[in-house]
């Protein structure tokens, strides 16, 4: 749809904005306009790097779970075979 605009439409819609804005808002209305397509890019590769470290995050909590979970095994399998202790109750006199 915004593909088919042809030079003569860009040209009409410049003189529709001159005429509304004025020749003295328009480098101001460029200026808002450029600092917030800036505004926007930067948010857009902050969210990139933001989402990539929590990727490489995941990636090393996942390498280490295998490794806690090895080290972990012998740990629990000797409170497994060891007898649990009972409480005997008191006897009353």
């Amino acid at each position: 749809m915004f593909g088919s605009l042809g030079f003569t439409e860009l040209i009409l819609i410049l003189v529709i904005v001159l005429i509304i804005f004025g020749a003295g808002k328009l480098p101001q209305l460029g200026e808002g306009l450029g600092k917030a397509i800036k505004g926007f890019k930067k948010s857009v590769h902050e969210a990139d790097a933001i989402e990539a470290e929590a990727q490489a995050l995941a990636a090393q909590q996942q390498a280490a779970a295998p490794a806690q979970a090895i080290t972990a095994a012998p740990a629990q399998a000797m409170t497994v075979d060891q007898p649990a202790a009972v409480a005997q109750p008191a006897s009353r006199a």
